[in-house]
């Protein structure tokens, strides 16, 4: 198992919670053999110092034609007509700025960073993303019906979550992911990611969420209980892990 810590959104990760991860996940009996704290061959294992792996993906999706930049804000595609705003992180992109061809856009001006736009992956309109899922099973999504041009670099430059997650999910040789069922149009955005750059894709479990007795997901932008709040409130790892009601 391998520890990362995905701190590149600097407004939400403050120094000290990177200490607080480390100390809550060793009290619920959960162990790493690489990591921040271990070191490991396919370090550093912080996002943030990782800068030069998420350059080299950009360059590489850039020269090959995959992406443009873009100047919609998030507002801007949420109002648009026909974008639906619902559960997933990325509303669907209408396509304001999307080229005739993505090599015109990428290439446009003489760019040679991606500082200033929001640069986007051009999607395969029309195709089938399908893979097993290890847990739920078959699944099928379609580029332009499901899920629309997505960010793969920020404005403020900053890699986005989707080209991060994979740079390092293949640099660090991961063969299986195990996340919440809520990111299942992610996974495939991400597999588009991984055939663009020409990685294996590694294999992918999707977890039930844990939810509130209201049936709403626990999640941190609803300040729902941590780690830390169950464990300050006298359960004990067995319980967490168990998810066995709190004691008396």
């Amino acid at each position: 198992m391998i520890l990362r810590n995905e701190d590149l959104d600097s407004q939400r990760c403050r120094p000290e919670f990177a200490p607080a991860m480390l100390e809550d996940l060793r009290w619920l009996g959960i162990d790493w053999v690489e990591g921040p704290d271990r070191g490991g061959p396919c370090g550093p294992y912080v996002q943030s110092e990782r800068r030069e792996f998420y350059l080299h993906a950009w360059n590489t999706l850039r020269d090959r034609g995959m992406i443009y930049p873009c100047t919609c804000s998030r507002k801007d595609v949420v109002q648009a007509a026909g974008a639906p705003n619902d559960s997933d992180d990325e509303p669907l992109y209408p396509g304001t700025c999307r080229p005739t061809t993505c090599v015109e856009g990428a290439k446009a001006s003489g760019v040679t960073g991606p500082a200033g736009a929001n640069w986007r992956f051009r999607v395969p309109d029309g195709e089938e993303i399908c893979f097993t899922d290890l847990h739920l099973g078959p699944q099928r999504f379609v580029a332009g019906r499901d899920f629309g041009d997505f960010i793969v670099w920020r404005r403020d430059d900053v890699p986005a979550y989707q080209l991060a997650v994979v740079v390092d999910d293949a640099a660090m040789r991961i063969t299986e992911v195990v996340r919440g069922a809520d990111l299942l149009k992610s996974t495939a955005r991400q597999i588009l990611l991984f055939r663009a750059l020409g990685l294996a894709v590694p294999d992918y479990y999707h977890c039930d969420l844990v939810r509130d007795d209201a049936g709403v997901r626990l999640a941190k932008r609803h300040d729902s209980l941590s780690i830390r709040k169950l464990r300050d409130s006298g359960w004990t790892p067995e319980q967490v892990r168990q998810e066995i009601p709190r004691p008396a």
